[in-house]
């Protein structure tokens, strides 16, 4: 008895699907979706529209009914507001520009803080580091940091290969 009757409430209800379509110049069932308000906010999710029509089909004629073929000109829902992009990321890292960055490298350089010299440096590959070397050597320039930077890629490069 209940079967035969969901059956005949789903032929309703797809007949009433079909008249809704057309009153929207729709062209398939997900269209009929935004003109269809929820309870928590924004429009009827398709999924939730294709699971109605089977679970509920009488629920969705109604609302149907009521928003769509009762309505004299049917009016778009507003979407849902939701968090913007990016709003789960930790707010607590501080970016700085590239201009920031060598002030504060340069602070750290007059009060002769080797810790901070090596968090702000650039990282840079170990050719480069070889390549810059060379040539404070060629100049007769000696930079502690550049050395420091050249130990620091090689103890690097060691530990990724004994790693392996």
């Amino acid at each position: 008895m209940t079967v035969e009757q969901k059956g005949k409430s789903l032929k309703e209800v797809e007949d009433i699907i079909s008249k809704a379509i057309k009153k929207v110049n729709g062209r398939k069932e997900n269209d009929l979706c935004k003109y269809l308000p929820m309870e928590t906010g924004g429009y009827m999710h398709h999924f939730t529209l294709r699971k109605m029509k089977y679970k509920d089909p009488g629920q969705l004629g109604t609302l149907i009914e009521k928003f769509i073929i009762r309505s004299d000109r049917p009016s778009a829902v507003p979407p849902k507001r939701r968090a913007p992009r990016g709003s789960r990321k930790r707010r607590d890292n501080l970016a700085f520009s590239r201009v920031q960055l060598e002030r504060m490298l340069q602070i750290a350089r007059l009060a002769g803080d080797k810790e901070m010299i090596s968090i702000l440096s650039p990282r840079k590959s170990l050719p480069t580091v070889k390549r810059d070397l060379i040539s404070s050597i060629r100049h007769n320039r000696v930079e502690q940091e550049l050395w420091n930077s050249f130990v620091d890629c090689i103890n690097a490069e060691s530990t990724a290969l004994s790693e392996k």
